[in-house]
């Protein structure tokens, strides 16, 4: 059965997610030699209140690696795949009867067969989970152990009534799972369009309602309504950062001590860096424009070296690509750009080396994006260990780049005071910086271009649909009307 918020939005195929569970098989037979009595068991998200109330804290949202596998969206699901015959078997939590009161109907184990296209579904009542993993002559249950690469957070193996009576293995799933999760399949892919689709058409909603005057939230508001009200987004991907001016230079803006509140200003540069998931996979997407929608020359300058940055990356990742060359490749042109703005000054190379690249960029070039916004797998196969040096600790992958992989692709250009007034008192680092040009742009804030690229050989496929250059944004900005029914029907042009 497949997953649709509406008529009006994308119908994602079940296919998708039995497509995930052959892979996943395939991989571990190939791992396994002999998979008889080899099991997976994977235990879904469950609901949280807010503290101590009854109140759930938010939607329910699925936990990402059990998505993936099967596509499931309500909580407190297990499901268990049989390596050596491929059958996939879900454990839905059986309902106290008040559900029906309070919740709507309560659906039998047909209803979840059918809508979820797998061999078996049973009720997880008192112990079966553990009598069917007996039936099936489990001699090893393969539980996910997951620690994430940028958080530490780790992801615990599944736990149910009886697990003490198998011999449990969590060594193998994780690095197989996570990898498929890095390739996506073509219809992955296929979502990860629309998602960014209506991020896009999200962003220039903002964009066209943009003038000074405005509160940054209200434009947040704007891009949120017309992700989930035209696109069915009911999950955004991450907190929003709609930041203007000098919070421009403030990499994660938008938490609670920065809640998108100020007043923007004519003149202010804006960085807004949103994105929405639809069916759980992810779009990350940031434009930057002025406010008034006429660049002045600072920021003419600024712009157009991130511009420059962003397209040299689009161009040269490539399968057998290293990630890390093209945050350096990002470095080199923004400097080179900053040099001839008079910012900057001596050999490029050298100024790279000296990692005054990140003064300006400090963070990492981009990220491997799908069911999470900042996707697994980054320091998985032929990755570098983390660098310990600026920006470059900051990267959240150093592989080689291959087909079908997503990510991101957001240079930056920042002046974040903290970071210059410290370059600017280093002897080595001080020698490459102009600190009277520098002074200039302070307060300006910062710039990032962010798109959302598949790595394809023949040419890599962008996802995002915006307008870029200077002219294209000016143009945008002053253009005629934009309401509910351009959107609309831009959104409806790209379902046919």
């Amino acid at each position: 059965m497949a997953y649709q918020l509406s008529e009006k939005t994308y119908k994602v195929p079940v296919e998708l997610f039995i497509e995930n569970r052959q892979r996943l098989v395939e991989a571990l037979k190939a791992k396994f030699g002999d998979s008889t009595g080899n099991v997976v068991l994977l235990e879904g998200g469950r609901e949280q209140n807010r503290y101590n109330t009854d109140a759930a804290d938010l939607p329910f949202r699925q936990e990402s690696y059990f998505f993936w596998t099967f596509g499931v969206h309500e909580s407190e699901f297990y499901g268990l795949i049989d390596v050596s015959t491929g059958k996939s078997v879900l454990f839905p939590p059986r309902l106290h009867p008040s559900y029906a009161i309070w919740d709507g109907k309560i659906n039998d184990e047909t209803f979840f067969k059918d809508k979820y296209s797998v061999d078996e579904v049973h009720f997880n009542d008192d112990g079966v989970i553990a009598n069917y993993l007996k039936t099936i002559g489990t001699k090893k249950l393969h539980l996910l152990r997951a620690e994430n690469t940028d958080s530490q957070n780790v992801l615990e193996p599944a736990k149910f009534s009886g697990i003490e009576q198998f011999t449990q293995d969590v060594s193998v799933l994780y690095g197989v799972i996570a990898e498929l999760r890095v390739i996506k399949t073509e219809k992955e892919i296929q979502v990860m369009r629309y998602a960014s689709k209506i991020a896009s058409e999200a962003h220039r909603a903002a964009m066209k309602h943009m003038r000074p005057g405005l509160y940054e939230y209200q434009l947040e508001s704007l891009f949120r309504h017309t992700s989930y009200y035209h696109g069915g987004c009911r999950h955004l991907a991450y907190t929003c950062i709609a930041a203007s001016g000098c919070n421009g230079s403030i990499l994660h803006y938008g938490h609670a001590n920065a809640p998108n509140d100020r007043f923007i200003k004519d003149g202010d540069m804006c960085l807004f860096d949103m994105g929405p998931e639809y069916n759980c996979y992810a779009s990350d997407i940031t434009t930057s424009f002025p406010a008034n929608g006429k660049f002045n020359d600072k920021q003419k300058v600024v712009y157009n070296a991130v511009l420059d940055a962003n397209l040299a990356v689009l161009k040269q990742a490539k399968p057998g690509v290293r990630w890390t060359d093209m945050h350096i490749l990002s470095e080199k042109v923004i400097l080179e750009h900053l040099k001839k703005a008079g910012l900057v000054t001596g050999d490029i190379d050298e100024a790279v080396k000296a990692r005054i690249g990140a003064v300006f960029m400090p963070h990492g070039l981009g990220h491997f994006i799908g069911l999470d916004v900042h996707d697994c797998g980054g320091y998985l196969g032929d990755a570098l260990p983390r660098s310990t040096e600026p920006g470059l600790k900051s990267l959240r992958t150093t592989r080689t780049l291959k087909e079908n992989m997503v990510i991101t692709i957001e240079p930056g250009c920042y002046f974040i005071d903290f970071l210059l007034d410290e370059a600017l008192a280093d002897p080595v680092k001080s020698k490459f910086l102009v600190k009277a040009e520098i002074d200039k742009y302070r307060g300006l804030g910062g710039v990032r271009i962010e798109d959302d690229v598949v790595i394809r050989a023949a040419g890599n496929e962008n996802l995002s649909d915006l307008p870029r250059t200077v002219e294209e944004i000016e143009n945008f900005m002053a253009s005629g009307e934009w309401n509910e029914k351009t959107i609309e029907s831009r959104i409806s042009e790209y379902l046919k």
